[in-house]
């Protein structure tokens, strides 16, 4: 995020909490009116009593108060959300790991030798699991490679890929995806999601928040990052 953003975003932030400003004056001010000239024209034989104008004087503070706790509020999500945006701009060429399931596989040759190389993928497991699959699959959703491991631990995994099916061939470049089973005590299925990698190329504020640009992997919002590697 560039600092004429930074500026552009403050200026609109200012702009509004100072038409929320003037839009509270205005409800005050013809609060006020309204309630002087009420007091004007009340019926000399039955005027309003202490409690009552002072219950009407209550309601206009508590509306002011509601709207400074607002302004108040909106100030501060305004602050954490440059924070948030100043904090990821840090990511900008750094590898994460995403929720998705997308590997793709390609291949180099150095010397006669060819050799396989996977984009990295992970899994996020949100308990701790006693089985854990994780079977790569082709475009027409068939398995060619399962990973199977053990008793594992509850949190963000990272894993590779050779290219390799399971008989220990090269499968061909293109693109993969992810699957996860993961089961607990007595076969209970476990929560668990894929994870794909993206490299940040860029770093945008939105109206829902920071969008990390990963490329090819389309922007993402910042809460979509399991792991920053």
């Amino acid at each position: 995020m560039t600092a004429a953003t930074a500026n552009t975003d403050a200026a609109a932030m200012a702009m509004a909490n100072a038409e929320s400003a003037k839009r509270a004056e205005d409800a005050k001010n013809q609060f006020m009116t309204l309630l002087v000239t009420q007091i004007r024209n009340q019926d000399p034989l039955n005027p309003m009593d202490n409690a009552q104008f002072t219950s009407q004087l209550a309601q206009l503070e508590t509306v002011n108060g509601i709207t400074q706790l607002n302004n108040t509020l909106l100030a501060l999500s305004g602050q954490l959300d440059m924070t948030q945006s100043m904090q990821a701009a840090n990511l900008i060429g750094k590898g994460v790991l995403v929720t998705g399931n997308k590997i793709s596989l390609g291949s180099s040759t150095v010397d006669g030798v060819t050799t396989k190389t996977a984009t990295p993928f992970g899994v996020d497991l949100i308990s701790s699991a006693q089985k854990v699959v994780v079977s790569v699959l082709d475009g027409g959703g068939k398995a060619v490679r399962q990973m199977e491991m053990g008793p594992t631990e509850a949190g963000v995994l990272s894993l590779s890929w050779d290219g390799l099916d399971d008989a220990g061939n090269a499968v061909p470049d293109g693109a993969y995806t992810v699957q996860v089973a993961a089961s607990g005590a007595e076969g209970a299925p476990v929560s668990a999601e894929a994870l794909t990698y993206g490299q940040v190329s860029s770093v945008s504020y939105a109206s829902s928040g920071v969008q990390l640009d990963l490329g090819l992997g389309g922007a993402r919002s910042l809460f979509d990052v399991r792991k920053i590697m």
